[in-house]
């Protein structure tokens, strides 16, 4: 046991160790003391539910209600794909941009869903009950598992809200979260992509940046504009340098709180294969997208994504490969070892070795793990849930894989019926290399072998798409209500031939490393909480959190990068680099070409500042201390690549368009007077 007195000087260590502005907290455990004493701001209650209450989660990232008319504020490239949808071979709104004039012309995204949090609950206990002395670890995991189930589908019973389980510090704490859905967004404006991503991948996070990285959707109810229980007006005046700022959003992950065997795996192993499957995945997509200009359009939303996370992960790679780093990681491990073993935490120093053996076993199983799955088509994957379903649903509730218990039924739902349509020969593309990827590295697999069955690659894919019903979302509709029963449909026999490779798969998985990782991850967590408290902070979870930090610029390169771009810097990058350079990643779009001329180039455009993010956290709402939106997350710098391991204050900068430069463009450029007023005065 850890001594009070022992707890209280390791605290102090710690918390002085701790980086200004460093933390993504939760929302129940915001350190306002810190936060007074950094920046003179006291945030109170009424503060951080508004803030909370504002915030919205996009599928993978956030957005922000900022009118009392529904109106939601997100990034371009977090609604880049609903974009995509709503345009066609005549009107390509990713390429031209888009601005409804009227409410009748805002353009409905048919399967888009919403969400905000509404309450939060923490069920530690109730779930710790479940597990008894001496349970082995898989056993344990299971019945935690249970009673959380249970505590989900009474809380969602109770409210009638989205209920996801929530666990924080590596399984020290377990929540509820309850979320409201919204199932009507419809899309109101965005840039084109040119604009919105100006300099391309060459300028992807780096900095000075000068992109106009926004859209904006409106959620409706009862097909009327949705009344937000907040919103987030905007402040026409922006940012200010060295103004206090936080933001609201939904981190995807950090690894702070991994053990070095955990992140060592990650740096030998697991990043470097990753990378290598996703450049040959973005190769494939190319490829097609080379064979007529509706193939490009129609696979330059999944493109840009991988070019964004392929930049990401080797950001991330460089960061743990980086001595400094790995000593400082290092450091940090061996001080919090000595401080467990020496104040008799026996159970909690035997953990770093248990994890260390689960991560040997995981070793053996990264291939198959990445590798098989969906193969990358979303049709099979529509399929596969289909295929678990059916069996699913004759089992008792208590023994179900958890995506269809009684209280996520309705979001797997959701997912298998959404009406977007499937881009079938993207879809195509992307099986035709996963298989070919698969019989490569896996060629002696049992999984490799079912799909295959002496055909090749080519031919299982023109089989599997050449007939099937799982396309249509009419018959995916009929398929959930009814069951599977359809033994001529080739998509559905492949998922039936490959569910219990993956069904065996992913039991050893669970079984041998994720409920040693969970369990003995708990209880390492438990031991930074005898010595920590909740001074410190979880690791990102995709799960709302607020960061601090304040407007700045850093050291690079020799000198001081400054905390604004401007309108006329984004001509003198454009002039200076040319249209052809980079395949035109520095050419205005058609109507910004002459715009310098009416614009107010000294009109601000992009700043950096120093809040702790990570992706997830794109399109987040920046505020001022009053809760004004000043700026829209979408980027970081170079330096900040290696944030999900450590954070240095010192040159990691988050990087926001500046809310003048929104209303700036919306007003001489867009033509939409009417939505800066809106922006502006938070209705129409």
């Amino acid at each position: 046991m850890i001594t009070s007195r022992t707890a209280l000087l390791v605290s102090a260590v710690f918390m002085t160790a701790l980086r200004a502005d460093e933390g993504m907290w939760t929302f129940d455990n915001v350190p306002t003391k810190r936060i007074k004493a950094a920046y003179g701001v006291d945030v109170d209650q009424a503060f951080l539910d508004r803030l909370r209450l504002a915030t919205v989660r996009f599928p993978g990232a956030t957005g922000s209600f900022v009118s009392a008319e529904g109106l939601v504020l997100t990034n371009h490239h977090v609604g880049r794909g609903a974009i995509q949808q709503v345009s066609d071979a005549e009107h390509d709104y990713i390429r031209d941009g888009f601005t409804a004039s009227s409410r009748k012309e805002e353009k409905k995204v048919a399967g888009l869903v919403l969400i905000t949090l509404e309450k939060m609950r923490d069920v530690t206990k109730e779930v710790g009950a479940a597990v008894k002395p001496g349970m082995a670890p898989a056993v344990a995991r299971k019945a935690r598992e249970a009673a959380l189930l249970a505590l989900q589908q009474a809380e969602q019973k109770a409210t009638g809200l989205q209920v996801e389980s929530v666990s924080l510090y590596n399984g020290g704490e377990t929540w509820l979260y309850g979320y409201k859905r919204h199932t009507d967004v419809r899309l109101v404006a965005a840039p084109e992509a040119q604009m919105a991503a100006f300099g391309g991948d060459p300028d992807n996070f780096v900095y000075p940046r000068h992109d106009l990285d926004f859209s904006l959707f409106r959620v409706y109810e009862n097909d009327q504009p949705y009344k937000p229980a907040a919103f987030l007006p905007f402040n026409a005046g922006g940012a200010k340098v060295g103004e206090p700022v936080f933001i609201s959003g939904h981190p995807g992950a950090t690894a702070r709180q991994e053990t070095l065997a955990q992140m060592a795996f990650a740096r030998d192993h697991a990043i470097p294969f990753n990378l290598k499957s996703w450049k040959r995945r973005h190769e494939a997509l190319l490829r097609y997208g080379a064979t007529s200009p509706e193939a490009r359009r129609t696979t330059q939303d999944q493109v840009y994504g991988l070019e964004n996370n392929l930049k990401r992960w080797e950001g991330f790679l460089r960061t743990l490969r980086d001595r400094d780093n790995w000593d400082r990681l290092e450091k940090q491990e061996k001080e919090l070892k000595a401080a467990v073993a020496k104040h008799g935490g026996r159970t909690a120093a035997a953990a770093w070795e248990s994890i260390a053996q689960a991560v040997d076993r995981e070793k053996g199983m990264m291939k198959a793990r990445a590798l098989v799955g969906t193969l990358g088509s979303q049709t099979l994957s529509y399929a596969l849930t289909l295929v678990q379903a059916q069996a699913e649903r004759a089992k008792p509730a208590d023994q179900r894989l958890p995506e269809f218990s009684e209280a996520r039924l309705k979001s797997t739902e959701t997912r298998i019926l959404n009406p977007k349509p499937i881009e079938v020969g993207v879809d195509k593309a992307l099986m035709l290399n996963a298989l070919q990827e698969a019989l490569e590295i896996l060629p002696n697999h049992p999984f490799t072998k079912a799909v295959l069955k002496g055909r090749t690659p080519e031919q299982v894919v023109a089989a599997a798409f050449g007939n099937t019903k799982v396309l249509d979302v009419a018959e995916r509709k009929r398929l959930w209500e009814r069951g599977v029963s359809e033994a001529t449909d080739e998509m559905l026999n492949l998922a039936r031939a490959i569910d219990p490779i993956l069904r065996a798969q992913r039991k050893q998985y669970e079984d041998e490393v994720e409920s040693i990782t969970k369990e003995q991850g708990g209880r390492l967590a438990q031991a930074r909480f005898e010595i920590f408290g909740h001074e410190a902070y979880p690791d990102a979870t995709f799960t709302l959190r607020l960061s601090y930090g304040k407007v700045d610029g850093f050291p690079a390169n020799g000198t001081l990068q400054a905390p604004f771009t401007t309108f006329a810097g984004l001509y003198d990058r454009a002039w200076g680099m040319g249209p052809d350079a980079e395949n035109g990643a520095w050419k205005l779009s058609p109507r910004w070409v002459d715009a310098w001329k009416k614009l107010d180039l000294t009109t601000p455009y992009n700043f950096a500042y120093s809040a702790d993010t990570i992706g997830g956290n794109s399109g987040s709402p920046v505020v001022n201390a009053k809760g004004e939106v000043v700026g829209l997350n979408f980027d970081g710098n170079q330096e900040k690549l290696g944030n999900r391991y450590v954070y240095d204050v010192r040159t990691m900068r988050a990087v926001a368009v500046d809310t003048r430069a929104i209303l700036e463009a919306l007003t001489k450029v867009f033509e939409a007077p009417h939505l800066a007023q809106e922006l502006k005065a938070g209705r129409l």
